[in-house]
């Protein structure tokens, strides 16, 4: 649509300045007096097609929306959100397949590493493999408790090893080709001696370690953690919550500090609120969160 403003010292002129340059087929949208004479807002439908979008102006809008830092929106600008993503970032699966160190889920209380445990070992049963399960925390006032009601579920026992000790000991005599998850106590990575103990446990079981970090929380806070866990042996990123976070930024700037971006805690389920979180689909999510 073609739209255009007149002015004249009255409305007969005024249409017939618009009647020369749009057609009788014009559409009067607007009059109203002004000094002098009167302003007349008329319009032409067109059949010339709109200006296409720029995709460029988009990401970096998406990216301003969800609190990217500037420079790291520097980086993800220039292609594709997905391309740029992959070329930025490194995405990972977890290791649960056969031969696979054990995993040791870490992360700061309330973060979702229990109800990621249990989501694990769901996913797994359903393909039928039973994994060893085991607990750590011993601090958190019904932590193992929680993760036993899943278990139980699913027909497996749940081992408790609050100790690098006893826990390298939970993994005698098991099948090599049996899974291992670990859910460690919910720890402050700020703290040296917490750190250590996460580097303890990882040693004693000879396992990878995944930090599960909430979405929507303060990018810079995010960065933050993940640097500390990074430096107690995290390589991986599980980021949880995801379907109650607008905004990711947080993701980003928490795998900018070296950890793998691995899963997505989508829903409440056990069985369906874990995916795989891969380029495409996180690029997907910042571009139609900022829509």
């Amino acid at each position: 649509m073609r739209v255009k403003l007149y002015r004249a010292a009255r409305v007969n002129e005024a249409m017939a300045q618009i009647r020369a340059e749009l057609g009788p087929e014009a559409l009067i949208l607007g009059t109203r007096r002004v000094a002098g004479g009167v302003e007349v807002t008329a319009a032409l439908e067109t059949s010339e097609p709109e200006p296409a979008a720029d995709p460029g102006a988009r990401i970096a809008a998406a990216l301003s929306y969800h609190a990217v830092p500037s420079g790291l929106r520097q980086r993800l600008s220039g292609g594709a959100l997905a391309a740029t993503l992959a070329a930025a970032f490194a995405f990972a699966p977890l290791g649960l397949g056969t031969g696979a160190p054990p995993l040791l889920l870490a992360g700061p209380p309330g973060a979702g590493k229990t109800l990621t445990a249990a989501r694990l070992a769901t996913r797994l049963v359903m393909r039928g493999i039973a994994p060893l399960v085991i607990s750590a925390d011993g601090q958190r006032a019904g932590g193992a408790e929680q993760l036993a009601a899943f278990t139980r579920l699913l027909g497996l026992d749940l081992v408790t090893a609050c100790h690098p000790v006893p826990l390298g000991r939970a993994l005698d005599g098991r099948r090599a080709d049996t899974p291992v998850l670990i859910d460690l106590p919910g720890s402050n990575p700020f703290n040296a001696a917490e750190r250590d103990d996460i580097a303890a446990f990882a040693a004693a079981v000879g396992g990878s370690v995944a930090v599960v970090l909430a979405a929507g929380t303060d990018p810079a806070e995010s960065a933050e953690l993940a640097a500390a866990y990074r430096e107690a042996g995290a390589t991986h990123l599980v980021a949880g919550r995801t379907d109650h976070a607008r905004r990711l930024g947080s993701v980003l700037t928490a795998a900018e500090a070296g950890l793998a971006i691995t899963e997505a805690g989508t829903g409440p389920g056990a069985a369906d609120g874990l995916t795989p979180l891969t380029p495409a689909l996180l690029a997907n999510w910042l571009l139609e969160r900022a829509a």
